[in-house]
């Protein structure tokens, strides 16, 4: 298969070199670069992988309990395109950010945008509120603004997990299983996925099967080698309190960094549930 550069050189080389060094200092270097106006993966408009699953694919998602509208949280949420969706697709959306300066962005986003265009209320559902949320995912601080509770019904993950180091996964996994409602979806868009492991990041190698291997296993430590590819044979099996993936798939259109050179999708979508506890 041919490969695209995830990232112009230039971009990349910035982005391996400003990320060198203690990853406890990984969320004020993003805040670093959003200051400076280094925005590589800003692409000015919602993943259209995103905006064709919404449209498409509603069979994938729990209906709203009568009363009140569901809840969708965007981590690393950059400008909001995605929240801004979400919301117009009758979610009260919330994007977060550990930037504060990306937040800012966010809302002047909001107010360009007027809720015209793709952001306008589809056609029969209630748009949903939009909410701001500056805080560190791990951390609990931010769910002091979240209304009716610390869980969502729609979790979406794009750019976000391959962003962290890969030291993270395994909170990565817990935290998500745990922001998930008892019904909800985690909707996975599953970038880079060709690239070698062993090149670095961030955007970190994220092929499929990292997905599979830490997300049915929360919190655990999952085996990889010295050059960062996953030990698929060490792996133990999946745990209770995991999630289960319920569909796998390429979609017909993402991103231009998520095709390769010969104009194929390179990206996934996966959407993931709690495990059904047998009775």
């Amino acid at each position: 298969m041919s490969e695209v550069p995830d990232q112009p050189t230039d971009a990349r080389e910035r982005l391996l070199s400003h990320f060198k060094g203690d990853e406890a200092e990984y969320g004020s270097k993003w805040d670093e670069l959003w200051k400076e106006g280094f925005l590589p993966w800003d692409k000015g408009f919602p993943s259209p992988a995103l905006v064709d699953l919404l449209a498409e694919r509603q069979d994938l998602f729990e209906e709203a309990p009568k009363g009140r509208r569901r809840k969708a949280l965007v981590p690393g949420c950059g400008k909001g395109y995605d929240v801004l969706l979400l919301s117009a697709h009758g979610y009260d959306a919330y994007g977060l950010e550990i930037s504060g300066k990306a937040l800012d962005a966010a809302k002047q986003n909001e107010k360009d945008t007027s809720g015209d265009g793709i952001y306008k209320a589809k056609e029969g559902v209630e748009k949903g509120t939009v909410t701001w949320l500056e805080g560190d995912f791990f951390k609990d601080d931010f769910l002091k603004n979240v209304e009716r509770g610390g869980v969502f019904d729609l979790i979406y993950d794009y750019t976000f997990l391959c962003a962290l180091p890969p030291s993270l996964r395994p909170a990565w996994s817990a935290r998500q299983a745990q922001l998930l409602a008892p019904e909800g979806r985690l909707v996975c868009l599953e970038f880079p996925t060709y690239k070698p492991p062993s090149t670095g990041g961030p955007p970190w190698a994220l092929p499929p099967k990292i997905y599979e291997a830490h997300l049915p296993r929360p919190g655990v430590r999952i085996p990889y080698g010295e050059d960062g590819s996953l030990q698929d044979d060490k792996l133990g099996k999946p745990s209770h309190l995991g999630l289960q993936r319920l569909v796998h798939f390429q979609p017909a259109r993402t991103h231009k960094i998520g095709y390769n050179a010969e104009g194929k999708v390179t990206d996934w979508v996966s959407v993931w549930s709690h495990t059904k506890n047998p009775s």
